[in-house]
């Protein structure tokens, strides 16, 4: 079963769909299919969206063999369906993931090679590989130069090719990425650089959201 991802290409909170399946599962919930969905699942370092589906709250969203599942806790029937993702939550989870790529940029061009990001709120961190000729870097100068993304407000591009999602902002490197993320950086706000760990040839950059 094929399900288009429809927060690849917008960022709409709410629309109708189909329900194409819901299935009960041995633990009381039900697993939903819809045919075209707002919600993100939880993975590529990004907690779920929480929302309704025919205004029953949205448990958990996970992807599995390619579809994404969305658990509820009552039954909704095959057909037309109304679902909103919850607008708080995904704004926080697009902040927190935008702030982690602009991060990834700014180290990628000191020479560092980004390997993966955490952006879960409260454990945002960004993980580089250590390459040769690679510039330091320090939590002030990160910091500066995310926040000065964030100050000109830089644009965000998706790029959507053969079913190969891309995100950048600005001019900056073109990363693959499935999560959500902001219109613009400026919508990041500013952040925080937390601190840098190095261990065994990879920098861990932590870093949240400026208060």
């Amino acid at each position: 079963m094929t399900i288009q991802q429809a927060y690849y290409t917008s960022d709409a909170l709410g629309m109708q769909t189909r329900v194409l399946s819901c299935t009960p599962t041995a633990e009381g919930k039900y697993e939903v299919i819809l045919a075209e969905t707002l919600f993100h699942p939880q993975g590529g370092g990004q907690l779920a969206d929480k929302g309704v589906i025919a205004d029953i709250t949205v448990e958990a969203v996970t992807q599995m063999a390619g579809d994404v599942v969305h658990v509820l806790g009552q039954a909704v029937p095959v057909g037309r369906v109304c679902i909103a993702v919850d607008p708080e939550v995904r704004t926080l989870h697009a902040r927190l993931h935008s702030a982690g790529h602009l991060i990834a940029a700014i180290g990628q061009a000191s020479g560092w090679r980004p390997l993966k990001g955490h952006h879960w709120p409260g454990e945002c961190r960004v993980v580089f590989e250590r390459q040769d000729g690679c510039e330091p870097l320090s939590p002030e100068g990160l910091e500066g130069a995310v926040n000065a993304l964030i100050e000109a407000d830089v644009p965000r591009t998706l790029i959507n090719h053969e079913g190969v999602r891309s995100v950048s902002f600005g001019s900056l490197p073109v990363q693959g990425c499935g999560g959500t993320h902001v219109a613009s950086a400026g919508m990041i706000k500013g952040i925080k650089v937390l601190k840098l760990k190095e261990k065994k040839g990879q920098l861990s950059v932590h870093y949240d959201l400026a208060s």
